[in-house]
């Protein structure tokens, strides 16, 4: 968390360290986030004194650490996002920090394990944030997903299908009657092994319509120990809703 101020309270026989990011927008409220790859993160007023920020994060302890439990236990949990800089973004199962440039042109960018996402400043900046964003992360998934399928379609042997991006909250992808794959752009934010999954699931439904035994057995034989997968998924799933 280059950049961030950091601070550190005692609580119990334990500590618990936290970064700071400061928000001229903010007046008196302050912004606490829990999450895999930045640990605690508090948004909080320019003027609030590094002890007063202790007092709180102490405040707020328990409930910290009930959201440190979840998310080592894998419990799928959706974290609050601001869309603001020092928030972990995932791209193919890795945690990227968000960094927020405050320009008015330009795409956001990798820059090692930071994407560099240009907003101007201005109370509108977190949405405009969150739908370059979502832009970028779709045509990544553009890109990639077809790949997927491709290399799957050879196993399961079929023709390569339509490949639509869609957006789907309630579904992963989905294969209608004319044999169109759409696969949810959200799910580029996992692992390799979760995606692959979701195109496996698919194209078997090019040969089997329904979720009867034949179909699983068909999944079983392209991908042995699908199951795994699926479970994980299920898991991870509603951090990549939002």
């Amino acid at each position: 968390m280059t950049g961030l101020e950091t601070s550190v309270i005692a609580w119990g026989d334990a500590q618990l360290p936290y970064s700071i990011r400061r928000s001229a927008r903010r007046k008196k409220t302050v912004a606490v986030t829990v999450d895999p790859a930045g640990g605690v993160l508090l948004v909080a007023p320019a003027h609030l004194a590094i002890s007063e920020l202790d007092a709180m994060v102490r405040s707020k302890a328990p409930w910290i650490d009930k959201q440190i439990r979840r998310i080592e236990s894998q419990e799928s949990m959706p974290l609050a996002r601001e869309f603001m800089s020092g928030e972990s973004v995932l791209y193919l199962g890795r945690h990227y920090r968000l960094k927020v440039c405050p320009q008015d042109y330009g795409e956001p960018k990798l820059h090692g394990r930071w994407l560099h996402v240009p907003a101007p400043a201005g109370e509108r900046q977190p949405t405009q944030v969150r739908a370059a964003l979502i832009s970028w992360l779709r045509h990544r998934a553009e890109d990639r997903l077809p790949e997927r399928v491709q290399a799957w379609r050879l196993k399961v042997g079929v023709p390569m299908p339509q490949v639509l991006v869609a957006d789907q909250r309630k579904r992963w992808g989905s294969c209608d009657q004319g044999g169109t794959i759409r696969l949810n752009w959200r799910i580029i934010q996992a692992p390799m092994p979760l995606i692959d999954y979701v195109v496996v699931h698919e194209l078997v439904h090019l040969q089997h319509r329904g979720h009867g035994r034949d179909y699983w057995q068909a999944v079983r034989r392209i991908m042995p120990g699908y199951e795994s997968r699926r479970e994980e998924l299920r898991e991870l799933g509603g951090r990549l809703i939002w």
